[in-house]
């Protein structure tokens, strides 16, 4: 039983050192919607054409994130899938241990559950605060995890973010603070704020959070693919304990009604 225990701790110990590592960065909240079926959709082309070169998704299939988000079979081989695997593998990469450990340090970790682990605020947060710091090796830092060991994959989209000075407003004890005469935001100057360089990334800040949300959407529904139809199940058995329950008061006072 103590080694089973001992077992069962070295197990989990991955999950929780990849859990707690975090600047303690404040985390943006994002607003995910499973239904989305476009949401997800978009999720998933960015999922496979940003993330899977290094990062797999090895407990779910093609076939099944096909189904579920409503993309055709053929549509999913020839824009989603570029191993050559089949529509029912699972969704691995070609990249081997060794080589991605030679080259990034450690193996990248799969992503399948990774909205389970960290969670969906954390994964928005995250995705959208890479900044350049030249004494890295690929370049970039995090303000959410500092010292990140991998690219900012989505720079292409993001553009280049630079750490530098702007105007903010002051925030006391968590709540903004306005001048009380005029009512105006009351402002410093910050100079640890990240800025985007005008005109490096193909979309805007506000596209561009739509796509990172999309991305986060996608992980979301890749960790647990069921969650929708078991929160309805969930419904069907409260209802059906709700109606169950009526009849058994009323067989209860029925049978216990001449009992004094």
């Amino acid at each position: 039983m103590k080694k089973l225990f001992a077992a069962l701790i070295f197990a989990v110990l991955p999950a929780i050192a990849f859990a707690s590592t975090g600047g303690g960065h404040a985390l943006d909240e994002v607003d995910i919607d499973l239904t989305d079926k476009a949401a997800l959709q978009d999720g998933a082309r960015t999922f496979a054409n940003y993330c899977m070169g290094c990062h797999s998704a090895k407990f779910q299939r093609y076939e099944r994130v096909a189904d579920d988000l409503g993309i055709p079979h053929e549509l999913m081989l020839s824009n989603l899938v570029f191993t050559g695997a089949k529509i029912g593998d699972l969704m691995k990469i070609g990249m081997q241990p060794a080589d991605a450990k030679s080259w990034f340090g450690a193996a990248p970790p799969d992503l399948t559950l990774v909205a389970r682990v960290r969670g969906t605020d954390w994964l928005y947060t995250y995705l959208r605060n890479f900044y350049e710091d030249p004494a890295r090796p690929w370049g970039v830092n995090n303000k959410v995890f500092p010292n990140v060991g991998m690219p900012n994959v989505l720079v292409g989209l993001q553009g280049r973010q630079v750490v530098g000075c702007k105007q903010v407003q002051v925030v006391d004890e968590g709540k903004k603070q306005y001048d009380p005469l005029t009512g105006t935001p009351l402002t410093h100057e910050a100079c640890d704020q990240l800025t985007i360089v005008p005109k490096t990334g193909k979309l805007n800040e506000a596209e561009f959070d739509e796509k990172v949300k999309n991305l986060v959407t996608f992980l979301e529904y890749s960790a647990n693919p069921v969650k929708l139809q078991s929160q309805r199940i969930g419904t069907y058995v409260l209802l059906y304990l709700a109606f169950f329950f009526v009849f058994a008061y009323l067989l209860k006072r029925e049978f216990w009604k001449d009992v004094h």
